[in-house]
């Protein structure tokens, strides 16, 4: 009943120690969420808390140590601070009356860099006001600053969250559609959704369950098959369906059932708009074709799973990568939010990012393009490598 992890406005607290970063987290939520005391490093992790924020909607928070901790483990804490950034829609830097330095202007200088809207709020303002030089200071890197005590201030709630509204990013206010914008109110799509080893048992994956989700919610009519059934579901219809969208491993096979005119893509395309860059997967699929022998190629995984004989990552699209390039290709799997070095790779293919927000992919994106590194995703190398690519690409008019 509550909202996905993944589709939530990700919150980022950050700052140095002991200036009130859990102190705040716990009063906006209510809740002991993270552990307050006056020694420095208390919060030795990143804490996550996922909660209806209204009128905002679903956020979900996080809350890093500090960025100037001094203690045994500060470097591996300091690194875990870093990579959540990458997951952060919108920044909050805390700091007190002393205001800033170079810790958080480090911080600021990677926000911008990212696009990552922020924000600076000075806590402990109940025990000494900032200086006018320390507002002046603030007001160089941002107009968005909330002075303020997470402790006693009885309308620190509300004056938060009137400063988070004017930062919202325009996607979260306007929530983007899966494929409900791409097919009229009415419309007849079916959804071709395999039962096969990668399938959960009595249910099918989160991706399939959002699509549906969303043609409910914009009126339209909605047929469900395996692609054992499909040619007979496309028989049964008085009228052509408006979509077939398939799982990506079928697609060769539902393309050569589905005619040329009616519009066809995958569940992987569809999140590669809605969580990424289509244009930039779309261009980074291209790099396939330079590929050479002894080449690395990075595929990227949101989420942590047990892999399977025919796993889809480690196994299906690496023998698609080269019988399509007939080239001896070193192929690295990597799971979960940590990014490496992406310097040695020739090319990065991502999941359909189901698990994670977009902020973190389109973040991700920017890193390999700063690198030359090309970036696409699995729907779309799988198609390309099909040769399909150009009919699944259509209806987007990319």
């Amino acid at each position: 009943m509550k909202s996905l992890k993944s589709m939530r406005l990700h919150i980022g607290i950050f700052g140095k120690t002991n200036v009130g970063k859990s102190s705040l987290l716990n009063r906006i939520t209510n809740q002991d969420i993270s552990i307050v005391s006056d020694i420095a490093g208390t919060t030795t992790d990143v804490v996550e808390k996922s909660m209806e924020l209204l009128p905002i909607g679903p956020v979900n928070f996080l809350d890093t140590a500090g960025i100037n901790d001094s203690t045994a483990l500060s470097a591996e804490r300091i690194e875990k601070t870093m990579k959540i950034i990458n997951r952060t829609d919108v920044a909050i830097v805390v700091c007190d009356y002393n205001g800033i330095d170079e810790y958080e202007k480090n911080l600021i200088e990677k926000f911008k860099e990212l696009k990552i809207p922020f924000m600076i709020f000075v806590n402990k303002t109940d025990e000494k006001a900032p200086s006018n030089s320390v507002i002046e200071d603030l007001k160089s890197f941002t107009q968005n600053i909330l002075l303020s005590s997470a402790k006693t201030d009885a309308e620190l709630v509300f004056k938060f969250k009137e400063s988070l509204v004017k930062l919202l990013p325009d996607d979260f206010v306007n929530s983007p559609k899966i494929v409900g914008d791409l097919v009229s109110q009415g419309s007849t799509v079916i959804l071709v959704i395999p039962i096969d080893k990668e399938a959960p048992k009595g249910r099918i994956i989160l991706p399939q369950v959002q699509t549906l989700r969303d043609l409910l919610d914009n009126n339209c009519v909605s047929i469900v098959v395996k692609e054992t059934e499909l040619t007979s579901a496309l028989e049964n219809l008085k009228t052509p369906p408006s979509l077939v969208v398939t799982d990506s491993q079928a697609f060769k096979k539902v393309s050569e059932i589905v005619p040329n005119d009616i519009s066809l893509t995958s569940f992987s395309i569809l999140f590669a708009r809605l969580k990424g860059d289509l244009k930039a997967f779309s261009k980074g699929a291209e790099a396939i074709d330079t590929l050479q022998d002894g080449d690395k190629v990075l595929i990227l995984e949101s989420c942590t799973h047990h892999a399977i004989d025919d796993d889809i990552g480690r196994v299906k699209i690496p023998n698609l990568l080269r019988k399509k390039t007939g080239k001896n290709l070193v192929i690295d799997n990597i799971s979960g939010h940590d990014f490496p070095d992406i310097s040695k790779y020739k090319l990065i293919i991502h999941c359909g990012a189901c698990m994670t927000n977009r902020r973190e992919v389109l973040s991700r994106i920017l890193i390999a393009n700063q690198n030359n590194v090309p970036i696409t995703n699995y729907g779309i190398c799988i198609s390309y490598c099909l040769g399909i690519l150009p009919r699944a690409l259509k209806i987007f008019e990319v």
